[in-house]
């Protein structure tokens, strides 16, 4: 992440000014969107980002999709800096960034599933602000800031919340591979969750913590992400009423080992078996 310097800093940004740079976020990734939907399920070129037997796709799509937002974004919001998965770090002129994830399940995108998503999150420091997720194959678009958060979807904006009364004898919980933990001590942590869990499933990427924004699954735990994976969904997953942290109770800003549960006992529960 950015560090600012004290002549960067300045006071928190007022709701207001959340509020206006979320409309034009919203705006902004509806449009990338368009730009992401002319790649998916057509013949794509895929080129590899790791040399060391890894797969860490990239395409087109990703690198179109931020270019575009990057744009938009510096255009209107020039003291702002800009983090993003493809073309990295644009410092602005204060402590306030944009962070980008142009295609989030890039290798769900290039097999076709309707799981990806573009994810954009603002930040002031280490507090988020505010964050949104667009699935342009679905049409929807999931967004939260301390307004609450909310689901576009068909012309239609409804306020969501995740499950309250759930525990981990009765909880769904997703992760989106275990090949992403970075240890065999963490892999081990996330199998000693899901042993107590009533359904554990594969996949998702980015949609699975908007479907525990939604009420729809109560758990996501994975591993090596990056502040771009996941800043911008915690206003979402915070707003509907979860937890998101690290394993040691800390907001991931950074990335790293993840924990996001529909309510606070839930996620008390998940750290004491962690």
């Amino acid at each position: 992440m950015i560090k600012a310097n004290d002549q960067k800093n300045r006071a928190e940004l007022p709701q207001q000014e959340v509020a206006e740079a979320l409309v034009f976020a919203q705006q902004a990734v509806q449009l990338a969107g368009k730009i992401a939907l002319d790649y998916f399920r057509r013949p794509l070129a895929v080129d590899n980002k790791l040399e060391d037997g890894r797969f860490d796709p990239v395409t087109c799509a990703d690198r179109e999709v931020e270019s575009y937002l990057r744009q938009e974004l510096g255009s209107r919001f020039p003291d702002f800096g800009i983090i993003g998965e493809e073309a990295g770090v644009t410092p602005g002129r204060s402590d306030i960034n944009w962070l980008i994830d142009p295609i989030d399940g890039t290798k769900a995108f290039i097999s076709g599933f309707p799981t990806w998503g573009i994810l954009l999150g603002l930040q002031q420091g280490a507090k988020t602000l505010a964050g949104l997720m667009h699935q342009p194959a679905t049409g929807e678009l999931f967004y939260g800031s301390a307004a609450g958060a909310f689901l576009r979807h068909h012309g239609q904006t409804t306020a969501i919340q995740s499950r309250q009364d759930v525990r981990l004898a009765d909880a769904l919980l997703y992760c989106t591979h275990e090949s992403m933990f970075a240890n065999e001590a963490n892999l081990a942590a996330f199998r000693r969750v899901a042993a107590h869990a009533r359904l554990q499933r594969f996949g998702g990427d980015c949609y699975s913590y908007c479907m525990l924004a939604l009420g729809q699954i109560d758990l996501v735990i994975e591993d090596t992400l990056q502040p771009y994976d996941i800043v911008p969904l915690i206003p979402i997953i915070e707003a509907a009423g979860g937890v998101v942290t690290d394993v040691q109770g800390r907001t991931p800003v950074t990335g790293g080992f993840v924990v996001a549960a529909a309510n606070r006992q839930l996620h008390e529960q998940v750290l004491a078996l962690l």
